[in-house]
């Protein structure tokens, strides 16, 4: 049997030509000892009273080595603060030779850097990666409960593997029997379908454009209400504000345009007003990215509109253990879609999509993915007196009966080359 102790004073039956090595593993004790090879390395610098005294202990097992040293930072500090002693006693005799000891912390050796020793490892152990490593020493020295975990990841290790060759099979066989091109086709008719869940609700059977795209499932009676006191600036705009407001660029260019043609009749330019109002505040919430504030538009905008916003035009996320509103692509697509259908009961239900475009600050692509989608006719604006220096403008109309939903477009063909 072995005792260790520490003392101050030398005693006087130590036996001080022998030093014996103690030794302690760091990530718990191991299970069969009689297998493990030992070690020691010893500076060659004999001459200097320092380095003299370093050593190296490395223990090696079938499956694992550890390394120990005392010097350096991996060293342990109480063989410098303290001296120990191992005693071995003859149970025969019962005498005690007792040894100076020095003890070793041995650390399993992980990182992948082979050490100098007489009987070296398998090169399969130095081949291990660190996973593997950690997991032999989750094996050897590991709870009950790392062990399970250890074993249930195997299992969904296996279970993953499994999954990817049958996906990875599934997937050539149905490239195999349908090809490449018609898998494109349906990639791009899903994104119009995707795009189409965003949509205001599309009447199919109307019997008139005006009830494709219901007023009231733009603005309901109370939010159109609500829109007679804000909206009461554009109801009594002069030419002069018209040209000011156009030059300080303070609202979009579509409702500014729709500024100079407000109908003389009492009725019908309050309606137009307080649609042009909300469709410049729709266009402009669009513009932001997160949502701080309870009331982004300002005090001046009905509480019942900011709602609105938030509402049906945000999603909710998680950021900074906080729960933020957010404008995410989906719901930018939502908003144009919704700007288009007011925009179409507001001018007759033709509207110059390119103007639009720019003032959502979209791509001209994406702006006629929305508009085909809404089952809007797109053509060119030649021919009209207002687009008569700018012919690359697109008109979007939406008339009876509605053309059939198709495809995005965005698959240009390849030209030939010669």
């Amino acid at each position: 049997m072995g005792i260790a102790g520490k003392s101050r004073a030398r005693p006087p039956w130590l036996t001080a030509s022998l030093r014996r090595l103690a030794v302690r593993f760091s990530n718990g004790r191991l299970q069969r000892t009689g297998s493990m090879r030992f070690t020691v390395y010893q500076n060659r610098d004999t001459a200097h009273h320092r380095k003299k005294h370093r050593r190296i202990l490395v223990s090696e097992t079938e499956r694992l080595s550890y390394v120990g040293n005392n010097f350096g930072s991996g060293a342990m500090k109480c063989n410098s603060l303290c001296r120990y002693f191992i005693g071995v006693v003859d149970k025969d005799s019962g005498q005690m030779e007792v040894y100076n000891a020095e003890i070793f912390n041995m650390q399993p050796l992980l990182s992948g850097k082979k050490i100098l020793c007489l009987n070296p490892a398998p090169e399969s152990q130095h081949n291990k990666s660190y996973r593997e490593k950690m997991d032999l020493c989750i094996e050897a020295f590991g709870t009950s409960k790392q062990k399970r975990a250890l074993n249930s990841r195997r299992m969904n290790a296996v279970g993953s593997d499994i999954l990817n060759t049958a996906v990875t099979k599934a997937a050539a066989d149905i490239i195999d029997a349908k090809g490449v091109t018609a898998l494109i086709q349906d990639v791009a008719q899903d994104d119009v379908q995707n795009i189409s869940t965003f949509l205001p609700p599309c009447n199919e059977d109307a019997d008139k454009p005006e009830n494709v795209y219901k007023f009231e499932d733009i603005l309901s009676p109370a939010e159109y209400e609500a829109l007679r006191i804000p909206a009461a600036a554009f109801v009594n705009i002069t030419p002069e504000e018209i040209t000011k407001k156009t030059q300080e660029r303070s609202h979009c260019c579509f409702v500014l345009e729709e500024l100079k043609f407000l109908p003389a009749n009492e009725k019908s330019r309050d309606h137009k007003a307080r649609c042009l109002w909300f469709l410049d505040t729709l266009i402009k919430f669009s513009y932001q990215k997160v949502i701080k504030t309870k009331y982004p538009m300002g005090p001046e905008c009905p509480q019942i509109i900011s709602r609105k916003l938030m509402k049906n035009f945000t999603s909710l996320t998680y950021n900074n253990s906080s729960v933020q509103n957010l404008i995410s692509a989906s719901m930018k697509a939502k908003i144009t879609a919704y700007v288009i259908a007011l925009a179409l009961h507001i001018n007759n239900f033709q509207i110059d999509l390119t103007v639009l475009q720019n003032d959502l600050k979209l791509q001209e692509s994406r702006m006629m993915d929305i508009a085909k989608a809404m089952r809007l006719k797109v053509s060119k604006a030649k021919g009209l007196p207002e687009f008569e220096n700018d012919q690359n403008h697109k008109l979007g109309t939406l008339s009876l009966p509605l053309p059939m939903q198709k495809a995005s477009g965005n698959q240009k063909k390849r030209k030939k080359m010669n």
